[in-house]
């Protein structure tokens, strides 16, 4: 069974930058399918972003999309997703999960590993 942890988390103003990262331990995350949620006080788990294992393919929400990028490097087990152009709207805790279903996967049912999510804030 992996286990997933996040990292990078933090407080940052609007217009600014941040990275994320999500490294496994207890596994390979060389064949699983990654994405990143987010979930703000009193919302649900929202999709931000997702990449497959084959072929890295990547696939994005509207909300995010020319702004966050998603990569994985499989050597070193770990899955980064790099925030820019931050907006006071994308505060939320983000979590990484891993899954085993084929294919870009955009759901929050579709993942089997979680890990405890890290906190992003972004003041106006």
């Amino acid at each position: 069974q992996v286990h997933v942890a996040e990292s990078g988390g933090g407080l940052v103003q609007a217009g600014g930058s941040l990275s994320l990262s999500c490294a496994a331990s207890g596994g390979t995350l060389y064949r699983y399918n990654m994405g990143w949620f987010r979930q703000a006080p009193g919302k649900e788990r929202d999709f931000v972003a997702a990449i497959s294992w084959v072929a890295s393919s990547t696939y994005y929400a509207d909300s995010v999309k020319g702004r966050f990028t998603i990569s994985r490097d499989n050597a070193k087990n770990t899955v980064y997703l790099q925030m820019n152009s931050l907006k006071p709207e994308d505060t939320a805790v983000y979590y990484c999960a891993a899954g085993q279903r084929l294919g870009i996967l955009r759901n929050s049912y579709e993942y089997d590993y979680w890990g405890q999510g890290t906190q992003v804030t972004v003041s106006s």
